[in-house]
């Protein structure tokens, strides 16, 4: 493509004659005209390219949402910029030192005068690179305890509605319904999603959240058993499968999964976080529910093996039976001695019944004649006359008894207040008492311890004067001294002292500070020692006091 400069006037045209220097024919550009015809140019010639690479330089979205990062082989690199709409309908987030396929166009920042491109799809390299992200996938959810095995649950042997997450459209979906038919029909609920392509995660883990989310007993039956389905295909076509988000919806399920993706040889995410993992779509059917005819034939053999056991227990307890009545004695045999017993029985009764009769005749008469001699009139009259002459003893016993008790009471009354006063008699004498003893005993201590303080302070005198007896400064006060060293220690011997050593000499009234001079052991002239000086004389009434040094 050509470019086509923008009209520009050249003045020195105008005038040939001028001294000007001449000037070339070139076309005068401004920086944003360049810039926007670099652009132009750059994007004509590369509308769409598809470009392979490894990012570098990813460090997640801009606080815009834009993502930026670089594509770079082993010989150069070019800047990439994800816009924010495109970036969350990438099926393959960035990651750095990822090695991918990315789709875009090539256009130029005028800001940084480079090139770059602009993402629109992105997608990883190759077998490798899946297989390598699949992998780093797995064992980030491995490592969280999505696959262990005590997660994973018992499918139900005969549910009574199956769930099917699949394609509505493909030959998987025709395939588990037949096989269902075939071996036991139940009601299917599908939730259709896409398998494969860009929001297909998306859509089979809100399938699988949605189904758990129906109400057991609702409107919509809630499934007790899902299939997560699709057919055979590449690693990029299962892709889907592979997501997290797939992987987390099928491990949050509350009922029992079945993952059928792809044939026997393939392997996704879903199948290690599944309850039971099936080769086929069909297998995932003829897991799920048991062949109805299998059923039928083995619950008949149930039954006929049933009625044969009740039949032979049957016989066997009749043979029994038999065994046990023949070794019973017969019912004459059995009720001989019972008939003879009541034949005797009856032979009795009549005699008895009849002296019993007798007996009780002559009873009746008797008490006829009790009753003629003692009529019932007499007996109440006689009644009568014993309670007449008692009507008037209780009452008056009654209160002869509440007058003797208020007697006793009145004399408790009495006792008990002379009772009180002379308690508080001897409560106020004790009182009394004890207050004088106790003044008694202050008085007491207070003397002992007058007494007490008085011998402490004779013996704290004592002491006092035992310590001014012993201590040094009263040797001192007789006019003696203590001589030191620098460190405050006592001189004990004059060979210890060192020319030249400071001293301190502690008098009864203060120290003084002097320096040792050094003492010559002969006098000049080899001659012997030196004659002592005669100290001068002390004036009258001056107390002695001998040199500490002698020279």
């Amino acid at each position: 493509m050509a470019l086509v400069p923008p009209p520009a006037s050249n003045p020195a045209s105008s005038n040939p004659t001028a001294s000007t220097p001449a000037v070339s024919n070139a076309p005068e550009w401004s920086v944003g005209d360049l810039a926007s015809a670099l652009k132009r140019t750059l994007e004509d010639a590369f509308g769409h390219v598809r470009l392979r690479g490894e990012i570098s330089g990813y460090r997640g979205q801009h606080g815009s949402g834009h993502a930026y990062f670089s594509l770079k082989d082993g010989t150069a690199r070019i800047d990439a910029v994800v816009w924010k709409g495109t970036f969350n309908r990438l099926r393959q987030r960035p990651q750095e030192g990822l090695e991918v396929v990315a789709t875009g166009r090539i256009t130029t920042f005028a800001g940084k005068s480079s090139y770059q491109i602009v993402v629109e799809t992105l997608e990883p390299a190759g077998i490798g690179a899946w297989m390598a992200l699949l992998e780093e996938r797995k064992r980030v959810l491995a490592a969280e305890g999505l696959f262990a095995t005590e997660r994973k649950r018992a499918i139900p042997y005969l549910p009574r509605v199956v769930g099917v997450v699949t394609s509505p459209t493909g030959a998987v979906i025709r395939d588990i319904l037949h096989r269902l038919e075939d071996r036991f029909p139940r009601p299917v609920l599908v939730w259709p999603v896409r398998v494969q392509g860009e929001g297909a995660a998306e859509e089979i883990a809100a399938a699988i959240r949605g189904f758990n989310a129906l109400v057991p007993d609702g409107a919509i039956p809630r499934p007790d058993v899902l299939i997560v389905a699709r057919g055979g295909g590449s690693i990029e076509d299962l892709w889907a499968f592979n997501e997290e988000i797939v992987v987390r919806a099928a491990s949050e399920s509350t009922i029992p999964l079945i993952s059928a993706v792809g044939h026997e040889t393939d392997t996704t995410l879903i199948d290690f976080v599944s309850d039971r993992r099936a080769p086929t779509p069909t297998g995932a059917a003829e897991m799920a529910v048991p062949v109805r005819a299998d059923l039928v034939a083995e619950i008949r053999d149930l039954g006929h093996r049933q009625g044969e056991a009740v039949r032979r227990k049957l016989d066997r307890e009749g043979s029994d039976l038999r065994a046990l009545l023949r070794a019973m004695p017969g019912a004459d045999a059995f009720l001989a001695g019972k008939r003879q017993r009541l034949d005797l029985a009856e032979a009795r009764l009549m005699p008895a019944l009849a002296g019993n009769a007798r007996d009780h005749r002559a009873r009746f008469g008797r008490l006829l004649d009790r009753l003629g001699r003692h009529p019932p009139e007499l007996r109440l009259a006689q009644a009568r006359g014993r309670l007449a002459l008692v009507a008037d003893r209780p009452r008056s016993a009654l209160q002869n008894y509440a007058t003797r008790k208020s007697e006793a009471l009145a004399y408790l009354g009495r006792r008990l207040v002379v009772a009180r006063e002379q308690t508080l008699v001897r409560a106020r004498t004790e009182t009394a008492r004890r207050s004088e003893r106790l003044g008694a005993l202050d008085t007491r201590l207070g003397q002992a311890v007058r007494r007490l303080i008085e011998r402490r302070s004779d013996r704290l005198g004592n002491f006092a004067a035992l310590l001014g007896t012993l201590s040094y400064r009263a040797v001192l006060a007789r006019g003696f001294a203590l001589v030191r060293d620098e460190d405050g220690a006592p001189v004990r011997a004059a060979a210890s002292v060192t020319p030249g050593q400071r001293l301190g000499i502690e008098f009864a009234d203060g120290t003084r500070f002097v320096r040792s001079e050094p003492q010559d052991d002969a006098a000049p002239g080899g001659k012997g020692p030196p004659k002592r000086k005669r100290p001068p004389r002390k004036p009258a009434g001056a107390p002695p006091q001998q040199s500490l040094f002698e020279v």
